[in-house]
C-alpha cells in the first residue's frame, strides 16, 4: 500500500480550496484518506497554506511519497511562505476585528442612506405647505 500526501479538492465550482491529506496511492482524489494535515487555499490573497509539519515529518518517515505540488508546498510552509502564499492560520482576533469594522461600515453607510431619506421626506410635505400657502 504505497501511501501519498496530496491534496484533496473541496469548495465550489470555479472556487476550489484544498485540503492536504495522505491517502492511499490508489483511491481517487476525493476518496478515502487516511489523515488531514492541513489546507491550502489558493484564492484567498496571498494564498493560505496551513500544515502540521510534525505529522508531514511523521508521514514522510513512514515512507509517504508527497505529490509534486505538495512538495512544494511543504518546502514553502518550511520557508516561512512568502510573497504569494502566507503560511499559517489567521488570527482569530484580526479576523472578528475585520468583520467587525466591515459591519461597522456597512451599518453607518445604511444610517447615513436613511437619515437621507428621512431629511428628504421631512422637507417635502414643508415645500408642499410652502407651495400651497403661496398659491392661496
Amino acid at each position: 500500500m504505497p501511501v501519498r500526501i496530496r491534496l484533496r479538492r473541496m469548495g465550489r465550482k470555479k472556487q476550489p480550496h484544498f485540503r492536504v491529506v495522505v491517502a492511499d496511492g490508489t483511491s481517487p482524489r476525493d476518496g478515502r484518506f487516511v489523515e488531514t494535515i492541513g489546507y491550502y487555499k489558493p484564492l484567498s490573497d496571498p494564498a493560505r497554506l496551513v500544515l502540521d509539519l510534525q505529522r508531514v515529518d511523521h508521514w514522510l518517515a513512514e515512507g509517504a511519497s508527497p505529490s509534486d505540488t505538495v512538495r512544494s508546498l511543504i518546502s514553502k510552509a518550511r520557508r516561512g511562505g512568502g510573497q504569494d502564499v502566507a503560511v499559517g492560520e489567521v488570527a482569530a482576533e484580526e479576523r472578528q476585528t475585520k468583520r467587525a469594522e466591515t459591519l461597522a461600515a456597512k451599518r453607518a453607510a445604511e444610517h447615513k442612506a436613511a437619515a437621507k431619506k428621512a431629511d428628504k421626506a421631512a422637507s417635502e410635505p414643508a415645500a408642499e405647505a410652502a407651495a400651497d400657502a403661496g398659491a392661496q
